[in-house]
């Protein structure tokens, strides 16, 4: 089992800090409460010893004013504690959560890549949801029980300090008890979470669109419905363990706890050292002791299970971040790129025995002159079109844009000046139109229409019943994979970017649509420096530039024309492309 990951509670403590005006006003409230509270069993005992005995009605009346009073004044306290300390755990929660969403959006793409989907979803939803209880309620349950246990002792010692003394002999026993529940519950509760987590994997993954297609069509439908059911099943498990965690030992307590006024009744019976009115007086306080004493106790336990929770929180903002943004902007971007001397491995802490994704490659791309980069698959290609956005960062060398380092730019200047259309097209389950406005919020129905007719996707949307508030559906699957790819290229020239990396983005078209796609792409590539991920070689014959990848190094370079005489490496793609290009 993975180290249970800890979180210090000075560290959650800093989490309220922000909040102390309001927690003082909650603190002001229970305190409040808790003396105004104190009042009834000292009313009680002036009923029972004076106002019955001396038959005297006006005192009996006022009396019992005096105790509903009491009630409502303190029910009207713990209203607005409540709605103040709920108040402060739900911004609280509030703050994890967009702290925890905020660091992940900073981390680079290698991050996602090697963790599952469910397990992040799982972090946000499962784990800060579990604290919500804890959040919400158990600073003021503290200051409200501690408060109320402190002032209740001191009004027992008032009472009778013997009694008193008999009543908190066992309670150093229960704190001990309760430590060790905790301590067990915590253990079971960061297990129960790690579970959680992977169900939520095996749901983001299975029910999916994608996953039911493939569970389906391998007929694997049942097996992951049995492979569900075995990880449910042992969740469920870990929620009865959880619950019965310690469950004899603290009825052992209650039962102890019920006993003792028992315990009173008989020592006052055997010396009768006190009045009745003091003796209910007593037990009422006595009472009001145990209730709270219990409460501060099962706090202990709740707040020993939520470290679990709060660990597994930190865990994740305690990542670190290996892309930080930079400080400069740039104006009138002409679009120069270049890689310079680029070095990149995925992981820079492996052996230098390992060959690197890719390695000394240098290449100048001109002012709104278009590049290609080919090669065969797993020679680096995709990666280099990664490094330009920084999806990723170089490991050696640099990238830059206008003589610029791209490590040096702000994310919203290096947003604005490229522009990718990537592969793995994606789609929000949401209209047309507002998956076109997600690169440009502020754009007008006609400067959609004008992005979609560049990507010669406008006419099929016009002829849908909702046209551009037609929804895609989740990942877009109501689209076919050319549709979709069209509606990715006309999201992104929306954003008018100077620089575009097109990163195989017709590889989903069919041989006539993608024909009137590169047509276009042409058109739009007039001024603006594109690099183009070739997937085939016929949509590149008219780069101004093609870079031949092997292996993440440069090994040719030069126009089509250029490197069909080399009679190379391209060359050789070219004549096994050839089955596959258009008639």
């Amino acid at each position: 089992m993975a180290e249970e990951p800890r979180a210090p509670l000075r560290r959650i403590i800093k989490l309220f800090r922000a909040y102390r005006g309001r927690l003082a006003v909650v603190g002001a409230l229970i305190l409040l409460s808790s003396l105004v509270s104190l009042a009834s069993p000292f009313l009680l005992r002036e009923v029972l010893d004076v106002a019955i005995p001396s038959r005297d009605a006006m005192l009996l009346a006022l009396l019992a004013l005096g105790m509903i009073l009491v009630a409502v004044i303190t029910s009207v306290f713990d209203v607005l504690q409540t709605l103040v300390s709920t108040t402060v755990g739900q911004r609280v929660m509030h703050d994890l959560r967009t702290a925890v969403y905020g660091h992940l959006q900073r981390m680079s793409l290698a991050f996602f890549t090697r963790t599952k989907t469910g397990e992040v979803q799982s972090r946000i939803a499962n784990d800060i949801g579990g604290m919500q209880s804890v959040v919400t309620s158990t600073a003021t349950s503290l200051i409200s029980n501690l408060t109320t246990v402190i002032a209740t002792v001191v009004a027992m010692l008032a009472l009778d300090w013997r009694l008193t003394v008999i009543s908190l002999l066992l309670l150093p026993v229960f704190v001990g008890i309760s430590r060790k529940v905790g301590q067990e519950r915590r253990r079971i509760t960061t297990e129960r979470q790690r579970k959680l987590a992977v169900i939520s994997s095996m749901v983001q993954e299975s029910l999916s669109i994608s996953g039911i297609l493939l569970g389906r069509t391998m007929g694997r439908s049942p097996a992951l419905t049995e492979r569900f059911a075995d990880a449910s099943d042992e969740l469920a498990e870990l929620g009865v363990r959880s619950s019965m965690a310690g469950r004899w030992r603290q009825s052992s307590i209650q039962i102890v706890m019920a006993a003792m006024p028992a315990l009173v009744y008989w020592a006052v019976g055997y010396t009768g050292v006190i009045s009745v009115g003091t003796l209910v007086a007593f037990t009422t306080l006595q009472v009001s002791l145990f209730r709270p004493a219990v409460s501060l106790l099962r706090l202990g336990v709740e707040v020993q299970s939520s470290l679990a929770l709060f660990g597994r929180i930190f865990e994740y903002l305690d990542l670190s971040v290996d892309i930080h943004p930079g400080t400069r902007t740039l104006s009138d971007v002409r679009g120069e790129v270049r890689y310079e001397r680029v070095d990149f491995s995925y992981d820079s802490h492996d052996s230098h025995d390992e060959e690197p994704t890719l390695a000394d490659v240098d290449i100048t791309v001109p002012p709104g002159t278009s590049l290609a980069v080919v090669g065969e698959t797993g020679s680096g290609k995709t990666t280099l079109s990664y490094l330009l956005p920084r999806l990723y960062d170089v490991t050696g060398g640099r990238v830059t844009i206008d003589g610029v380092d791209v490590r040096d730019l702000t994310f919203e200047t290096l947003a604005k000046t490229v522009g990718v259309v990537s592969q793995e097209t994606y789609l929000f389950h949401a209209t047309i139109a507002e998956n076109l406005r997600f690169a440009r919020p502020s754009a007008t129905d006609e400067e959609l229409a004008e992005a979609a007719r560049a990507a010669r996707i406008h006419d099929h949307i016009a002829s849908l019943p909702d046209g551009y508030e037609t929804l895609v559906g989740e990942r877009g699957y109501r689209f076919s994979g050319g549709e979709k790819q069209r509606l990715a290229i006309a999201r992104t020239l929306l954003r008018n970017p100077p620089v575009l990396v097109l990163d195989e983005a017709t590889s989903a078209l069919d041989t006539q649509t993608e024909r009137a796609v590169q047509e276009a792409l042409d058109t739009l590539a007039a001024g603006r420096t594109t690099i183009m991920i070739a997937h085939r070689l016929s949509t590149v014959r008219d780069a101004d530039q093609i870079v031949v990848l092997d292996r993440g190094r440069v090994v040719e370079r030069g126009t089509h024309d250029t490197l069909m005489s080399l009679e190379g490496h391209y060359a050789a793609l070219v004549d096994r492309d050839r089955p596959l290009e258009p008639v």
